[in-house]
């Protein structure tokens, strides 16, 4: 598969969740996914007003990221903080799952935790991303987590926050691609740092890509980023 820059970036999340982002980095994010045309720029819900001002006039979504990075928060928190991103300008909503809950197979808690954030999101017409942390998971519960997903109704199923052990793996995307069937969306997060290994991702089976080094995949620069 071949792509140009102008197609690859409509797969981009260009991302920022740095705790010790400033405004500034904040901006700079937004300024360079105007540039590239990117699907989207990923942050955490407290910066959602800044850079849906930053961002409009142009094509690219304001997401916000929801009980993250560990999803061991009450869905009631979860909900609250999802409807109250969306109301700032957040077109799309990125979730973590109860992970400890899946392990533990209290797959009826997780479910309901997907069921409530679906509800809520799609109430107010906007995207719902499941975020499963696929690193702290075993294959089987990759596929249970995707079909949890799938069940819940969310949009899509993606890979890791990228402040876990390790980000996206093409394994895990192959499966949870297998999991979900054909039309599901499937977001690939952390760990891509070249245009080789986003097509790389895409050919998995993803159909979006969560990453911050959306620069140096797009221009073919070296990437000198951590992290995400």
């Amino acid at each position: 598969m071949k792509l140009t820059i102008e197609q690859l970036a409509k797969y981009i999340d260009h991302t920022n969740l740095k705790a010790e982002a400033t405004k500034a980095d904040i901006q700079k994010t937004c300024e360079e996914a105007a540039k590239y045309n990117t699907a989207s720029v990923c942050v955490n819900s407290y910066w959602i007003p800044f850079v849906a001002e930053q961002l409009k006039g142009t094509t690219v979504n304001p997401i916000a990221v929801v009980g993250f990075p560990l999803g061991a928060m009450s869905t009631n928190a979860k909900v609250y903080e999802a409807n109250d991103a969306i109301d700032a300008g957040a077109e799309e909503i990125d979730m973590v799952i109860n992970i400890g809950e899946l392990r533990g197979g209290n797959t009826e808690v997780v479910l309901a935790d997907i069921k409530a954030l679906s509800k809520a999101v799609h109430a107010k017409n906007k995207l719902l991303k499941v975020i499963i942390e696929t690193a702290l998971l075993n294959k089987d519960e990759i596929k249970l987590a995707s079909k949890l997903t799938v069940e819940g109704e969310a949009d899509f199923v993606k890979t890791s926050t990228g402040f876990s052990t390790s980000g996206a793996k093409l394994e895990d995307v192959k499966i949870m691609r297998e999991t979900v069937g054909p039309d599901f969306g499937v977001k690939a997060s952390g760990g891509v740092h070249s245009y080789e290994e986003a097509i790389e991702m895409i050919e998995a089976g993803a159909t979006r890509l969560g990453v911050s080094a959306t620069v140096a995949i797009l221009t073919g620069s070296k990437d000198t980023s951590k992290g995400y």
